[in-house]
């Protein structure tokens, strides 16, 4: 069995991922795009290891943020530590806020295998968000309809396979997963979650966010290529190089961070798999009511 824990940014996610873990002898799988890199540790909400009170976690900061990390790398890597995790008898915890890695991996879908093009992606990474949104409108009707329009590395990948292929993007093909999924969904009243998201984004400004954005200005990033990991990255990158004030770097973050989640609960809402609570408490409670997780204790969830 395989427990999904989705939800907005700052929603608390990990919180809940953690006790659950504690609670039931599981391991954490992250299914967050910006965790999977190496250096990008503060910006992208990754918890400390003391944070992590000993539970381990797996997929985070294994990519060079230098190179594209793929969602077919990502669903091979993860089903890899699912199979790993439920070998010893434990429960793989499934967390994040990345709707296209969490499906790729629990509906299995066959993404088509396109090989990155860099000089193509060079000369699109100079388009804005609009016009390569308009681009690809034109190319591929269909995939705009579909397309994260505020997702510059998405816009970007969806050209790549239009113009490489000189074919629309092909229908998913599905491959979902040979055992049983249960969806969790942590939603949070509107302005707790922004005032969780300005306490977030503040939190990371006081644990060193300037000081990573310059290491990997440091490391040979682009301030552009920086900018794509998009959110906080954006926001500092543009603070460093003189563009906005530290009060507009803070406010259009919280801004930016509180439309990506509601982009982020309106895909989650469209599943009816998932259960949705407003805190831990309720999800536990409804968890040990069901009584499905019990099992661990006695047979492993292999069986479950």
């Amino acid at each position: 069995m395989l427990l999904v824990i989705v939800g907005p940014t700052a929603s608390g996610k990990s919180a809940l991922a953690l006790k659950i873990a504690k609670k039931f002898r599981g391991e954490i799988i992250s299914a967050d795009s910006r965790q999977i890199y190496k250096g990008l540790e503060i910006g992208s909400g990754q918890l400390t290891k003391k944070e992590m009170m000993g539970v381990p976690h797996h997929l985070l900061g294994i990519a060079s943020p230098k190179r594209r990390y793929t969602v077919t790398q990502y669903r091979r890597h993860a089903l890899f530590a699912i199979q790993r995790i439920l070998k010893k008898g434990k429960l793989p915890i499934l967390v994040g806020g990345t709707p296209l890695y969490i499906y790729a991996l629990i509906d299995g879908w066959d993404i088509p295998e396109v090989k990155p093009n860099p000089l193509l992606r060079k000369r699109l990474e100079k388009l804005s968000i609009q016009e390569l949104f308009a681009k690809l409108r034109k190319l591929d009707p269909a995939r705009a309809k579909t397309v994260d329009t505020k997702n510059k590395r998405r816009l970007i990948r969806a050209l790549e396979i239009v113009i490489s292929t000189g074919k629309p993007v092909p229908k998913l093909k599905m491959k979902p997963l040979p055992y049983p999924v249960l969806f969790l969904g942590l939603q949070k009243p509107r302005e707790e979650l922004k005032k969780n998201i300005r306490k977030r984004f503040l939190a990371m400004l006081k644990k060193g966010l300037l000081k990573e954005v310059r290491q990997l200005r440091s490391a040979g990033l682009s301030w552009r290529h920086i900018e794509s990991f998009g959110l906080e990255y954006r926001e500092v990158s543009q603070y460093l190089q003189g563009k906005l004030s530290k009060t507009h770097m803070i406010e259009q973050t919280v801004r930016a961070t509180k439309d990506f989640s509601r982009r982020q609960l309106t895909w989650f809402k469209k599943d009816d798999r998932v259960h949705w609570f407003r805190n831990s408490r309720s999800a536990l409670a409804f968890l040990a009511g069901r009584g499905i997780l019990h099992s661990v204790r006695v047979s492993g969830y292999s069986k479950v």
